[in-house]
C-alpha cells in the first residue's frame, strides 16, 4: 500500500484535512511532503501508526489531542487530554485585549482558567512589554501551560488559583477568561471533539453561568482604574452576560462578536475612583 492509497481509504472514513494531518503528523512531514511521497509504498511500522490514528479519529477523538499541537494567533500550542483545544472563536478575545492595552506603556493583564495558557501566551506574543500572569486550578493544566511557555520562549507568570483567590490585593490593566459556560446536561456535551475535553472547563450550571457570575463578582476589585474585564461565553448568553457586568458595577459594557458574526466576548471597564 502506498501512502495515497491509505489517504484514499482515510477519506472515505474522516475529513480528507485531518486524513492529511494525521499523515504528516505520523510520517514528520508538511502537506507538501505527503505529495512527494505520495506514491512510496508505506512501511509497516508506519502503516500501523496510521491505522491507530485512523482508528481514534474515526472513533471522534480530536485531532488536536491525537498530534497534541493546536495553532492559535500564529503560536503552536501544545494540547492533551487535560485542557480545551483553543478554537478560532477565541482568538476575538485576544484581539481585543489587545486593543483594551495597546495605549499602557507596561499593561499588567491575567488570564483567568488559562488551560493550554494559549490566551496568555498569544497576548505576551503579541505585547512584550506587557506583564501577563495566568491562572488555573488545575496543576495538569498549568504544567502544560508552562510547558508551552517555555518551548516559545514567552514569560508568563503562571499561578494556581481557584479563580482569582490567589490575586487578592493585585491590579491589573485587563483581565480575560474563556471560562467554562455550556449548561449542565447539554446534550452537546456528547457530541463531537467536546466528549474528550475535560468537563470542569465546559460545563457551568443549569444556566451555563456559574462560573462567570464568580468573574464578575470578583474581577471588580482587582481591576485598576480604567482596566476591563474581558470573558468569552455562549452564542446566546451575551444579554445575561451584559446583565452581571452592569450589575458588578462596571461600565463601557459591550459584546463583541467572533468570525461568524457571533456575540462571543463580552467586557466591561472599571469607572476612574470606583
Amino acid at each position: 500500500m502506498t501512502l495515497d492509497d491509505w489517504l484514499r481509504e482515510a477519506r472515505a472514513r474522516i475529513d480528507s484535512r485531518d486524513a492529511q494531518v494525521l499523515a504528516a503528523h505520523a510520517l514528520g512531514c508538511d502537506r507538501a511532503g505527503l505529495i512527494a511521497r505520495g506514491l512510496d509504498p508505506l512501511a509497516d511500522p508506519a502503516r500501523a501508526t496510521l491505522d491507530r490514528l485512523l482508528e481514534r479519529r474515526a472513533a471522534g477523538e480530536p485531532v488536536a489531542y491525537l498530534v497534541g499541537r493546536r495553532e492559535f494567533f500564529g503560536l503552536d500550542i501544545a494540547v492533551g487530554p487535560g485542557v480545551l483545544i483553543p478554537r478560532p472563536d477565541t482568538e476575538v478575545l485576544v484581539e481585543r485585549a489587545l486593543e483594551c492595552i495597546a495605549a499602557l506603556p507596561a499593561p499588567r493583564v491575567l488570564d483567568a482558567g488559562t488551560g493550554s495558557g494559549a490566551i496568555a501566551l498569544a497576548i505576551k506574543a503579541q505585547c512584550p512589554r506587557g506583564r501577563v500572569q495566568a491562572l488555573d486550578r488545575s496543576e495538569a493544566a498549568l504544567a502544560i501551560a508552562r510547558d508551552n511557555g517555555r518551548r516559545l520562549g514567552l514569560e508568563v507568570g503562571w499561578i494556581a488559583s481557584n479563580w482569582l483567590e490567589a490575586v487578592a490585593g493585585e491590579e491589573f490593566d485587563c483581565i480575560v477568561s474563556n471560562p467554562p459556560y455550556i449548561r449542565t446536561g447539554d446534550p452537546h456535551l456528547a457530541q463531537g471533539d467536546l466528549r474528550f475535553e475535560p468537563p470542569s472547563a465546559l460545563a457551568s450550571g443549569e444556566d451555563g453561568l456559574d462560573d462567570l457570575r464568580i468573574l464578575c463578582r470578583q474581577a471588580p476589585p482587582r481591576l485598576a482604574e480604567g482596566g476591563w474585564l474581558l470573558c468569552e461565553h455562549g452564542y446566546d448568553q451575551a444579554p445575561a452576560v451584559r446583565a452581571l457586568m452592569r450589575c458588578a458595577g462596571l461600565a463601557d459594557v459591550a459584546s463583541w462578536r467572533d468570525i461568524a458574526g457571533i456575540e462571543r466576548v463580552s467586557g466591561g471597564r472599571r469607572r476612574g475612583g470606583d
